[in-house]
């Protein structure tokens, strides 16, 4: 492993350990627990919250299978393909661990609603490092990512602190979108990227509006229902885009692409023809 790779890793860790020393802890609000949606149909406990995850484990399942089918997304790099791998055993695992969960919100389930997010989260980090930064490093840290997903998820059960957990959830939602923006693209079809973080973050809205989203809609939804709908369109989007993506020729950031765009349309130049007014003169 290169220096700078060295220097890169320790950085981040002073980082964490500072913001760890410095910051107060974060316990697991019990209140959390409390979705508006507590409605039972056909014997199953809070079953819309229960039954709204089911679309991830049919598009993880897709996904998984499409990653070995004849190489379906020609997934080049031995690194991408695991990395993949893990995102779409993550999405599938969630569609079991959050459903599991929602039968009987508590702690110790909860555990086995966040664990699988941790691994798609991390996996996808590892995934834009191999695509973005470098292939090499990437691949090296997939190992280290999914474990801080893991320790993070015992630390907050061990301790009751959410601060690491809280850092391995947010950290990819701010930094993909701003690397999908930042740093050319391995491929093409970049922007599924950014339709995938819109729509996670409408989901995180609808979680944080879930009693207000089912006092609106007169009891018929909650915004946690629609939580899970909305973040099951992340990976709908990232497995349409690996199967139409490309490589790209020519390696153009979106920022880049946007003010080409941009200085075109500004500098577009009209051409009005000049109409001679007649002569009025007599003759």
């Amino acid at each position: 492993m290169k220096k700078r790779t060295l220097w890169a890793w320790g950085v981040a860790f002073i980082c964490f350990v500072v913001l760890m020393i410095v910051t107060p802890a974060i316990p697991q609000p019990q209140e959390y627990h409390d979705f508006a949606d507590q409605r039972e149909f056909f014997g199953i406990p809070n079953t819309l919250n229960v039954v709204s995850n089911f679309p991830f484990l049919v598009i993880g399942v897709i996904g998984l299978v499409l990653c070995f089918y004849k190489n379906y997304f020609k997934l080049s790099l031995q690194g991408e393909l695991w990395g993949w791998t893990g995102f779409f055993i993550g999405v599938a695992a969630v569609g079991v661990g959050s459903s599991y969960y929602h039968l009987n919100p508590d702690d110790a389930r909860l555990v086995w609603d966040r664990l699988p997010m941790t691994i798609a989260f991390t996996s996808i980090m590892a995934i834009f490092i191999i695509e973005r930064i470098d292939e090499q490093k990437g691949t090296v840290s997939i190992i280290p990512l999914l474990l801080a997903g893991v320790i993070s998820i015992l630390y907050w059960r061990l301790f009751d602190d959410l601060r690491p957990y809280a850092i391995v959830q947010f950290v990819p939602c701010i930094v993909i979108p701003l690397m999908a923006i930042l740093l050319p693209p391995m491929y093409t079809h970049s922007t599924y990227w950014l339709w995938a973080a819109g729509f996670y973050l409408l989901a995180k809205i609808g979680e944080a509006m879930d009693k207000v989203i089912y006092k609106w809609t007169h009891q018929i939804v909650s915004g946690h229902t629609l939580k899970h709908l909305c973040a099951a369109m992340v990976p709908v989007f990232l497995t349409l885009m690996l199967a139409k993506r490309t490589v790209e020729t020519n390696r153009i950031s979106l920022l880049k692409t946007w003010k080409v765009s941009w200085t075109k349309a500004e500098s577009r130049e009209y051409t009005y023809t000049t109409v001679q007014p007649e002569d009025s003169r007599t003759h």
